[in-house]
């Protein structure tokens, strides 16, 4: 992501005087000063201007080194394909970096992890698949396993289950749906229990729309 165009773009500003300011504050002049001193290079930004770009910029820089690492990691991996890679280039946010990120972080000791070890990741991919004239149960009955501590094919898939809800849940396109969803239509509510809650009284009996609050209506 070109960080100079991406701030001209969204604060409608000419690029010179984008790029004089990111000049500017990377030399380490105050905010203060280039608003009251550099005004023939930021085409009279005000102060408040200056600080909204400052900050700005400072997350656009945080997004490609987050980037890069998180590119990084899974090409060391080997898991980088053309589509990853160009899911990592349009990423916007630090959210759907994160995201993309989230199936190839190390991960500690889970439910799912212990059934991929198992050797449950190929039952769990295939009922995953529904595939019609596909029964589950068959399916696990192959993959019982005295070495493993499968002794029921309610336990394989049980494992299986395991692995398709981490699957699940690692996808980034769901969990950004899952997000727009939430913030379209969930709400934050807050009930107090104390007789007195002071200056939060007005949080006693408190709900208001996520879109509302995040400043979508």
């Amino acid at each position: 992501m070109d960080v100079l165009t991406t701030l001209a773009g969204e604060f409608h500003l000419k690029p010179e005087h984008i790029g004089n300011v990111i000049t500017l504050i990377d030399d380490g002049n105050t905010i203060p000063f280039i608003a009251r001193y550099r005004k023939e290079l930021t085409g009279s930004m005000d102060d408040q201007v200056l600080r909204e770009v400052e900050l700005r910029l400072q997350y656009l820089r945080n997004l490609n080194e987050q980037r890069e690492k998180v590119r990084a990691v899974i090409t060391e991996q080997g898991a980088m394909t053309d589509e990853i890679a160009a899911a990592l280039d349009a990423a916007a946010t630090l959210t759907e970096i994160d995201d993309i990120y989230r199936p190839y972080r190390p991960k500690r000791k889970t439910r799912a992890s212990v059934a991929k070890a198992k050797g449950l990741q190929p039952l769990a991919e295939a009922i995953y698949a529904q595939e019609d004239g596909v029964d589950p149960a068959e399916l696990a009955a192959e993959y019982l396993s005295e070495e493993h501590g499968i002794s029921t094919a309610g336990e394989a898939l049980q494992g299986a289950r395991d692995i398709i809800a981490e699957m699940i849940s690692d996808e980034a396109s769901g969990r950004r749906r899952l997000r727009v969803v939430c913030m379209a239509n969930g709400s934050l509510t807050s009930k107090g229990e104390a007789a007195d809650l002071g200056v939060y009284e007005m949080y006693r009996e408190f709900t208001d729309p996520l879109a509302k609050i995040a400043g979508y209506r």
